[in-house]
């Protein structure tokens, strides 16, 4: 077994498939089937079930999922560190973010980043809960993860960094006819259309919330994909809740920011593993660090 074919291994469970992985790693898709086959053969116990055209992890499979994204990291790790006496010119840094944080304030930390290390490339995957950010940095998909919960993060075996609380804000559209001035309570939104993102975040709750004090709003559109959010509240379809990082943008576009009384926050935090880390990682953790407004958080064990 050897680092060629855990990569291969690991991109047909990214790409969930032969053929997508083929064209990933740029081979035939009868050499990654060849090489796939004699890593099982090696290791004497079948990794995938075929399953008419597709292919399914079976349970020795999802067992080396892990371990393979360890050993390739940890490859990466080694290379990272030969090459630290360059100053950090190039290299590679895997990040997972959810989406309000990932405009702020992960533009920030990226472009103080960059200015630093320059020749490092930061690739950014996405994720919609806090459980799929501690998910992604746990199984290896990233070194460092970023996100936004309603109370004080715990992950087990990572570390977490807090950086900031973020107050939930009202954006609405330019014409609103809410009451004057910056700031709504909770009982202005009787009667309104709500845009809201789906169950299980912040945002939602508070709504949800409202809702069971008694104050009637209209849930005018559940979205999933919180870009089209600020679209349809410009467009005049209805208000929506959400953290600040978003005011900006919001005003930047037109809209009208209010905050929200009683105040509600989401809580942003990085989490990563406590070691094994890339320099690269560990210069993004050093740097993010001085945006931290609360006392770091033990590594929960």
């Amino acid at each position: 077994m050897d680092a060629r074919q855990l990569g291969y291994f690991l991109a047909v469970v990214d790409h969930q498939g032969f053929g997508r992985a083929a064209e990933h790693v740029h081979i035939a898709q009868p050499s990654l089937s060849q090489a796939i086959a004699n890593l099982e053969r090696e290791l004497g116990v079948p990794l995938f079930h075929r399953v008419g055209r597709g292919v399914v992890l079976s349970e020795a499979g999802r067992q080396l999922v892990e371990p393979a994204r360890q050993v390739l990291r940890d490859l990466d790790t080694a290379r990272a560190v030969a090459q630290s006496v360059k100053g950090l010119q190039r290299g590679r840094l895997d990040l997972v973010s959810m989406p309000s944080p990932g405009i702020e304030p992960l533009t920030s930390m990226m472009t103080r980043f960059a200015a630093a290390h320059p020749g490092i490339t930061l690739n950014v995957d996405g994720a919609f809960t806090p459980d799929e950010v501690v998910d992604g940095v746990r199984s290896g998909v990233a070194e460092i993860g970023l996100l936004g919960s309603a109370g004080d993060l715990h992950a087990a075996g990572l570390r977490v960094l807090p950086i900031e609380d973020q107050p939930l804000i009202l954006i609405s559209p330019p014409d609103h006819d809410l009451p004057a001035g910056d700031t709504v309570r909770r009982t202005d939104l009787r009667g309104r259309r709500l845009i809201v993102s789906q169950r299980g975040s912040l945002m939602r709750r508070l709504v949800d919330d409202i809702l069971a004090s008694g104050v009637q709003v209209h849930i005018a559109a559940e979205i999933a994909h919180r870009t089209s959010i600020l679209p349809l509240v410009l467009a005049g379809f209805g208000h929506a809740v959400m953290p600040s990082s978003w005011t900006p943008l919001a005003e930047r576009a037109g809209a009208a920011i209010h905050h929200i009384e009683p105040a509600s926050h989401l809580r942003v935090a990085l989490v990563s593993r406590p070691a094994e880390l890339t320099p690269a990682a560990r210069a993004f953790l050093g740097m993010a660090a001085s945006w931290s407004t609360k006392p770091e958080a033990p590594d929960d064990l």
